[in-house]
């Protein structure tokens, strides 16, 4: 089937970070740090309330930076509290004083597998569950580990600890296409290097498949479509942006130098957990901020074992990659540092 690419105000239509409010229509800005971005735009939109969370984020934030890693957790735990209630704010959420999140050490050896997670019925993270279309069962309870293995930015170092199946498929050149000869519109990307085979493919979820209409590479596209129609753009911007939303539960991305998207594995793997990455990444360090605020020394342990590397990266990495998402759920905008162009 011959097909086009969509642009739309003078650029390729792709992936965007912000999964709530994408704004298609808008240049990348070039910050070197969202904090003073984000709380101009907020000054900017009027939301006060939010402002005075999103700045007391700030503060915990760089409390974090200069805190030992088994205290730590406790500062960057309370950057995330406040960043979201500034998002649940600026969206209108309704949400109660509550963290809604909750954990307990399970008996056995120090171990990830056993520190529990448990999302509440109400509460500030139960919220953000919300604000992404996800649901809330109280019999769902997680470990550390799997909750670990399902972040992207520490899958490197996840699978460097443990065997488990790696669970993130790198792709390239992700952008929207449509047929010239119906109004069909779907996404597309491609696999590079080591992943650019035929056991990537049988890897992909149900909801992808290869285009065979480029046997020289091994192109991917989404099987769902949505009906773009170049004189009803404004309507068309609107189907797209469901369509993303809806994409963009298989695909996440590394906050780095450049956009680095992956798309989730497919078929039944143990540990995998069908949930956005802040949600995640909110209850991990809460879980280890609960470590470090009443059982230091049991948080010191898990630094004497096998997986310490991998609690130290997520650690350092878990704040930028949080506030560099969360700023752009919070104004729909992207955000690169100025050397990416």
């Amino acid at each position: 089937m011959a097909t086009s690419d969509i642009n739309y105000k003078n650029k390729v239509l792709t992936l965007h970070k912000s999964i709530t409010t994408p704004h298609f229509n808008e240049r990348t800005v070039l910050v070197t740090s969202t904090w003073d971005y984000v709380d101009l735009w907020l000054k900017r939109n009027k939301k006060n309330d939010a402002r005075f969370f999103w700045n007391q984020a700030r503060s915990f934030y760089e409390a974090t930076l200069s805190l030992p890693k088994t205290s730590a957790p406790l500062t960057a735990y309370y950057c995330f509290l406040n960043a979201t209630k500034a998002l649940l704010l600026t969206n209108g959420s309704q949400f109660s004083d509550q963290h809604g999140v909750s954990g307990f050490t399970a008996a056995g050896p120090t171990a990830l597998s056993n520190e529990r997670i448990k999302i509440k019925n109400g509460g500030v993270l139960p919220a953000l569950c919300q604000t992404f279309g996800e649901p809330i069962n109280p019999l769902d309870l997680y470990t550390l580990k799997d909750v670990l293995y399902n972040l992207p930015y520490i899958h490197r170092a996840f699978s460097l600890t443990f065997t488990d199946t790696e669970l993130f498929i790198p792709i390239n050149n992700a952008k929207i296409v449509r047929s010239t000869q119906t109004h069909e519109a779907w996404l597309v990307a491609e696999l590079v290097g080591k992943y650019a085979n035929a056991n990537t493919i049988n890897k992909l979820p149900a909801s992808f498949e290869r285009d065979a209409g480029n046997p020289e590479k091994h192109i991917i596209r989404s099987i769902h479509r949505f009906d773009w129609r170049p004189r009803e753009k404004v309507e068309s911007l609107n189907r797209y942006k469901a369509f993303h939303a809806r994409m963009r539960k298989e695909i996440v991305y590394i906050h780095a130098g450049s956009n680095r998207w992956y798309l989730r594995r497919g078929g039944a793997i143990a540990g995998a957990i069908n949930r956005n990455c802040l949600v995640l990444t909110f209850a991990a360090m809460h879980r280890l901020s609960e470590l470090s605020r009443y059982a230091p020394d049991r948080l010191a342990k898990h630094f004497d074992c096998q997986h310490n590397w991998l609690l130290s990266e997520f650690i350092v990495s878990a704040p930028n990659q949080f506030i560099d998402s969360i700023s752009s759920e919070i104004t729909g905008h992207e955000f690169f540092a100025p050397e990416r162009l």
